[in-house]
């Protein structure tokens, strides 16, 4: 069992991922199942064979000391794949997610033109946030790459590690990899007011010093995108407001209120016709109401309904109405559709046309503003 035949075949099935564990049989990740590439389960003598081709002599080094690696890999002809090495069980083993080689655009991905006009902001600070592997990290970079065939600036882009591999078109673009080029994210992000950019892309905030530099950033004149492990807008506030004691969180408060962009939300489910995986989107935009909430706690459950009640007014929509919407144009099935909402019975009276208490989703979906 060699890396560079799995790896191709990780391409070939056009999947997301590939999974490698001693003790149990390769799998495959396919539009979002699992599915076995041989029925011998990978042996420990296969996965030490199977590390030293990933990884350099000093990448091994530093797995076996720290027990975690993140890496990336190019597999000539087919693109690149992220990288995770971890323990498990006592024994080593791996994960791939594939990268494609060409950044796809808004459309390809069945984003809403609200994260487009995003894209033409100057300052401030856009989070998108998800779950792993729900295309936080594509969609990132399918906004660094509208920016770079768009508008002519100076672009730093601060990765762990560096996934998708951008091109200079009207934009500059530097790309700095965790303990490659810099030693942390922190590191990179201080320094990088010196380095003259425009826009600041950081591929993760994990802790306190980062958000707070990554806030800065955003208030002096910068445009700064980053992603977060959590679910949707508001729990992704709370997120950046837990960082902080609680003698700073009114100050941290006014900060996001005066940098705070947008927060976008994503989750992919699998598409009616079987082929491939759609986004589910929730937008919120830093109107002058969303602005007040953030500034006051007791204001913080307010943030749903206002942007359930934009009504594509500023580009807003919650998941349930990315859901009806996705469900209205058949891509996706009403069992997906009631799965994955928040509240399954609003959507399904919103799809039969009966408005309920307290929902606009009925409204949305027949184009009532």
């Amino acid at each position: 069992m060699e890396l560079k035949g799995l790896l191709e075949m990780l391409f070939a099935k056009k999947a997301s991922d590939l999974h490698l564990r001693v003790g149990s049989v390769p799998v495959l990740r396919i539009d979002g199942n699992l599915f076995g590439t041989r029925p011998e389960p990978v042996s420990e003598r296969e996965m030490t064979v199977l590390l030293n081709e990933a990884l350099t002599s000093g990448q091994l080094e530093r797995f076996l000391r720290d027990k975690e690696l993140d890496l990336a890999l190019t597999v000539p002809g087919h693109g690149r794949v992220r990288v995770n090495a971890y323990f498990q069980k006592g024994t080593p083993a791996l994960a791939f997610r594939a990268i494609k080689t060409s950044i796809p655009t808004f459309k390809e991905l069945g984003l809403p033109p609200a994260i487009e006009r995003l894209c033409s902001q100057r300052r401030g600070i856009i989070l998108l946030t998800g779950a792993t592997g729900s295309g936080k990290s594509t969609t990132m970079a399918s906004m660094i790459e509208h920016i770079n065939q768009t508008r002519s600036l100076n672009i730093l882009t601060i990765e762990d590690p560096i996934e998708f591999v951008f091109s200079n078109k009207k934009s500059l673009i530097a790309q700095r990899e965790v303990l490659i080029d810099t030693e942390s994210f922190l590191a990179a992000l201080t320094h990088a007011l010196r380095e003259d950019p425009d826009i600041i892309m950081v591929g993760e905030i994990r802790d306190q010093n980062t958000m707070k530099i990554a806030l800065q950033a955003a208030e002096t004149g910068h445009l700064v995108l980053t992603s977060l492990h959590t679910l949707n807008a508001v729990e992704a506030i709370n997120r950046i407001i837990s960082f902080f004691p609680l003698n700073e969180q009114a100050q941290i408060r006014a900060m996001l209120s005066g940098a705070l962009q947008a927060v976008i939300s994503q989750r992919l489910v699998g598409r009616k016709d079987a082929r491939g995986r759609v986004p589910l989107v929730e937008i919120m935009i830093s109107t002058a109401a969303i602005r007040e909430c953030l500034t006051q706690t007791d204001k913080m459950n307010l943030i749903h309904g206002l942007i359930e009640d934009d009504q594509g007014t500023h580009g807003m929509q919650t998941f349930d109405q990315s859901i009806l919407n996705l469900f209205n144009l058949g891509l996706i099935s009403i069992e997906t559709a009631l799965e994955n909402a928040n509240n399954p019975n609003d959507l399904e009276m919103a799809i039969r046309g009966i408005k309920s208490s307290g929902s606009r989703l009925a409204e949305a979906a027949h184009g009532v503003a």
